[in-house]
């Protein structure tokens, strides 16, 4: 029942939909019963995947306690649509104080051709190294998707991984961008 006394009726706002392109449809597919499961289980959500629009839908279900669940259940999906493995968005639904920021490349710099090109590289790394470093450092995930950046992680954890992925866009080496993230990260562990 609502305030006013009359039965709440079904609105846009007890639904999701997701919308996910076509190079995440396979691994949607492999992970269908990973990513269905908690939200059935654990927050009671009612899920389905409309194959004609490419659109995984949420909805209450009639268990469902909490109306805050739907949007965790759709940020949960969306950090698996951005790339994020299941197992690091599964800690969206387990904690409360995990977010998810996205940037392009272009947001920090005005970059064209090899230029961009070289700023993703210096992003990545030899092998992925830095990417993990940065990880490890900060304690967040992140994923590089064409030249959009996802981070996962707390809000100030987000923070610091995001000023040194923007140094390191603006042409920083990444010697120094370490340095500075160690320095900066032993001293938010000092106050913790």
């Amino acid at each position: 029942m609502s305030v006013s006394g009359r039965k709440r009726t079904k609105s846009s706002l007890d639904q999701r939909k997701i919308l996910v392109p076509v190079r995440r449809l396979g691994a949607l597919k492999e992970n269908w019963l990973k990513i269905v499961n908690p939200l059935t289980e654990n927050l009671n959500l009612q899920v389905r995947f409309n194959l004609k629009s490419h659109q995984v839908e949420m909805r209450l279900g009639p268990q469902t306690t909490d109306v805050a669940n739907l949007q965790r259940g759709a940020d949960f999906v969306k950090a698996f649509i951005y790339g994020f493995d299941v197992d690091d968005a599964l800690a969206l639904l387990r904690l409360d104080d995990l977010f998810v920021e996205t940037f392009d490349v272009m947001d920090v710099k005005m970059l064209k051709g090899d230029h961009k090109s070289r700023a993703i590289g210096r992003l990545a790394g030899k092998g992925g190294r830095t990417k993990f470093t940065i990880e490890n450092t900060t304690k967040t995930r992140i994923v590089l998707a064409d030249s959009r950046v996802h981070i996962l992680g707390s809000y100030q954890n987000i923070q610091l991984a995001r000023r040194a992925i923007c140094n390191l866009i603006i042409g920083s080496p990444p010697n120094k961008v370490y340095g500075n993230l160690r320095s900066v990260a032993g001293r938010v562990s000092e106050r913790i």
